[in-house]
């Protein structure tokens, strides 16, 4: 028997194994708790967590959810880098318009003195399936990550996402997240680790002195940017609105915020809210939340009276966060959408915020004003498991072949 089978015959044998522990199904409430797990194993595998440390559960339902909020938003609000796709509001609402409850495999660890929370999903069928974050699969491709405490230590949820035993995909993570040294030290003589660079992820660094933005760009930009706004005062008065708006005025002001959203080579590309509809059910009801915690930010510029250019914003852990823009296609000759964002980083700055993220990825539009960029990486772990040496093998395929076959084998 050659090397690669034995190791396939183990692996298949630990996974006979796993599926036996499966088929016992125990569960309270969507959730296992730490004393439980000795006893059992949980559907995903043999989930091992060390009876001292801190509690880990793991919650595999929209009320388990429901019952974080409380701690879920305290984390959020104490952490360094707080991103909207990190807030409770964004998981469960992802949870429910997009309907994988049963996917859910939120992992929480905590102790008398911090806690972490692991948002993440199990996807994928048979040999294929792994975990992910909740907000991705497809629709959402920003940067995310574990939720916790500026000085917690997420070693305790690393080790229970390495026990689940599924391979773990992090698409799109910090490279400074210490969430990734914690995952290296958990998988380390147990599985195979994966890093490679990602997209980063743009933002400017805010201080008083952006309160005058046009004196950060040079000579050559500042005319421009004189140029655009003469033209736009030609076609009408100019106003900006940067509104904080109440629940019940969110209908008409989404309204026109996905108009404008729906820009033309979006349309084409089917990539507009307006064209998938779930999608923009999301951000209406994040916007809902955001709306009702007051951390919402839906702004305009209007050209004689006109919508021109839009964002929709959030406002939290003291940072603007950029999660949608668009403009008019009839206003395009006078860059509503840069002259919009000059106003709303005056605001920002005027505000005393600590930066302007962009999100996405870094266009030439950006780099105009900003050469900072978080850089992301890609992870991913692949358990010493027939799961993980399948999902590993698949993954090189490309550049090994034969590997990429007995991959293909393994996995029917």
């Amino acid at each position: 028997m050659t090397r690669v089978k034995r190791v396939c015959a183990f692996a298949c044998s630990r996974e006979a194994l796993t599926e036996f522990h499966a088929n016992s199904n125990i569960r309270e409430r969507g959730r296992i708790t730490m004393q439980q797990v000795p006893q059992a194993r949980s559907d995903i595998g043999a989930l091992r967590v060390r009876a001292k440390g801190p509690h880990v559960q793991v919650v595999r339902s929209r009320d388990g959810l429901d019952e974080m909020r409380a701690l879920w938003e305290a984390l959020a609000r104490r952490a360094a880098w707080a991103s909207p796709m990190q807030h409770h509001s964004w998981t469960r609402i992802y949870a429910e318009v997009f309907g994988i409850d049963r996917e859910l495999e939120v992992m929480l660890a905590e102790d008398s003195e911090a806690a972490s929370i692991a948002p993440l999903r199990r996807t994928g069928r048979g040999l294929r399936r792994h975990l992910e974050f909740v907000c991705f699969h497809g629709h959402i491709d920003e940067p995310n990550d574990f939720v916790y405490g500026e000085d917690a230590d997420v070693t305790a949820l690393a080790q229970a996402v390495a026990g689940s035993g599924l391979p773990l995909v992090l698409r799109r993570i910090r490279a400074d997240s210490p969430t990734l040294a914690a995952l290296r030290r958990a998988y380390r003589g147990r599985g195979i680790v994966v890093c490679r660079d990602g997209v980063s992820c743009p933002w400017l660094a805010l201080d008083a002195s952006w309160a005058n933005p046009e004196d950060h760009v040079n000579a050559g930009r500042r005319s421009d940017l004189r140029r655009a706004r003469r033209a736009a005062e030609k076609m009408g008065p100019l106003a900006t609105e940067i509104l904080t708006p109440k629940p019940e005025e969110l209908p008409a002001l989404l309204e026109e915020v996905y108009r404008l959203e729906a820009m033309e080579w979006k349309k084409q590309a089917g990539t507009a809210l307006l064209c998938r509809p779930r999608l923009k059910e999301f951000y209406s009801r994040f916007a809902l939340a955001a709306s009702a915690g007051g951390v919402l930010r839906i702004c305009f510029l209007r050209i004689g009276g006109r919508a021109a250019a839009m964002q929709y914003a959030i406002e939290s852990a003291n940072r603007f966060w950029l999660l949608k823009i668009g403009f008019a296609a009839e206003f395009a000759r006078c860059s509503p959408g840069i002259l919009l964002m000059v106003e709303t980083i005056r605001y920002a700055a005027r505000a005393g915020l600590r930066s302007y993220e962009f999100l996405g990825e870094a266009e030439p539009w950006i780099r105009t004003w900003t050469p900072l960029a978080h850089p992301c990486v890609s992870f991913r772990a692949y358990p010493l498991n027939v799961r993980g040496i399948s999902a590993y093998l698949a993954g090189t395929a490309v550049r090994y072949r034969p590997l990429g076959r007995i991959a293909a084998w393994v996995g029917r």
